[in-house]
């Protein structure tokens, strides 16, 4: 017997809008925990219990009760630095992304070369895996083909299988 989902879902927003939606209530999520950790301390419990009702450590906690401290509401909301900034500019991800996807199917090593070659940079293998996985391309291993496939496999199989 298939298994056949009974109500199917309706697609209100794309999902790319959806998984903004995500990151956005998550972090709601993070400033609620700060919120409530502060909600406890008003209510004279101490940094190491309040800690450890909401999940984080007691130098996470005077983290956050001091920038409650010196900022209020607005030192609670995370702030995200962005990270190191990349070694490819924007127009040389644009021509990463043309070549790229020239293909169906890259491997990583293949992709690390590619860039050591065209822009002289030199990336881990991890990463090459983000980039594909930002430009959503698949990567990995490809399977080698067997010498002694003939080139008709799929009819010849076709004609064996009952049907």
């Amino acid at each position: 017997m298939v298994n056949v989902e009974q109500i199917e879902i309706v697609t209100h927003i794309s999902q790319s809008d959806l998984l903004k939606k995500i990151k956005e209530y998550k972090l709601g999520a993070k400033i609620l925990q700060r919120l409530t950790f502060i909600n406890l301390r008003y209510s004279n419990i101490s940094v190491k219990e309040a800690s450890r009702l909401v999940g984080i450590s007691p130098v996470t906690g005077y983290t956050w009760q001091e920038r409650w401290n010196s900022e209020g509401y607005a030192g609670l909301v995370p702030k995200y630095a962005g990270g190191r900034p990349s070694k490819l500019s924007k127009s040389e991800k644009e021509q990463l992304w043309e070549v790229l996807h020239t293909r169906d199917y890259w491997t990583t090593s293949e992709v690390r070369q590619l860039i050591l070659l065209k822009f002289s940079i030199d990336y881990s293998m991890d990463q090459i895996r983000r980039i594909l996985r930002k430009y959503q391309m698949l990567f990995g291993k490809l399977y080698p083909q067997d010498y002694r496939r003939p080139e008709n496999a799929e009819e010849i199989f076709k004609k064996r299988s009952p049907k």
